[in-house]
């Protein structure tokens, strides 16, 4: 029986995708890299051997994918490409996977509060970056309102900080929400961002 489907009628958009599936990272430091991808995300593999890993931590049959091809050459952070991969958690579980990740040796980059994310940067053994991050905002409306803001146009980088300070503030009793609010360090550029995050201490 013919799929009643119209595939032909033109459209002002091409239909967008029901969700980002996975990435899948090139690599030639292979048991490193997924060693690494296990315990930062908790994850494991679905499937493996000695030159594919398909990492999952959630219901969606692999999330990361690690690859050693032939002819691998390191990483260079000074070309374009992909800039970093985010995963989104609570406020309590972002700060309490740093925590976790500390315990194993694994340190932040970088510790920055958005604005629209509060966001603590990693780079994995590659090199590749890693944001974690909890949404400020309650809804993608008010985000949105937030980002078309004088503030933030003024600083898109937004403000440093320290994880060990929000988990004091919070056993203290004050508010996530307290919290998760940028302070105003007015106008910021790109020219502020630590070395690692431009690739400059290569």
């Amino acid at each position: 029986m013919p799929i009643d489907f119209d595939f032909d009628t033109p459209s002002a958009k091409v239909v967008s995708p029901i969700r980002l599936a996975h990435v899948v990272l090139r690599t030639n430091n292979f048991k490193t890299m997924v060693n690494f991808y296990k315990t930062f995300l908790g994850a494991k593999a679905n499937y493996e051997n000695e030159f594919l890993s398909f990492l999952t931590y959630d219901n969606e049959h692999h999330r990361i994918a690690i690859a050693a091809l032939p002819g691998t050459g390191p990483k260079t952070t000074k070309t374009c490409g992909l800039e970093h991969i985010a995963f989104t958690f609570t406020f309590e579980d972002l700060f309490l996977a740093y925590r976790q990740r500390k315990a194993r040796g694994i340190e932040p980059s970088w510790c920055v509060n958005h604005g629209v994310t509060t966001s603590i940067y990693y780079h994995d053994p590659d090199g590749n970056m890693l944001e974690t991050q909890v949404d400020s905002f309650s809804t993608p409306e008010e985000a949105t309102a937030f980002m078309m803001s004088k503030e933030f146009a003024e600083n898109p980088i937004g403000a440093d900080f320290d994880p060990e300070d929000h988990i004091a503030r919070l056993k203290r009793g004050e508010s996530i929400a307290s919290i998760l609010k940028r302070p105003n360090v007015g106008p910021r550029g790109p020219d502020s961002l630590p070395p690692r995050m431009l690739g400059l201490d290569e």
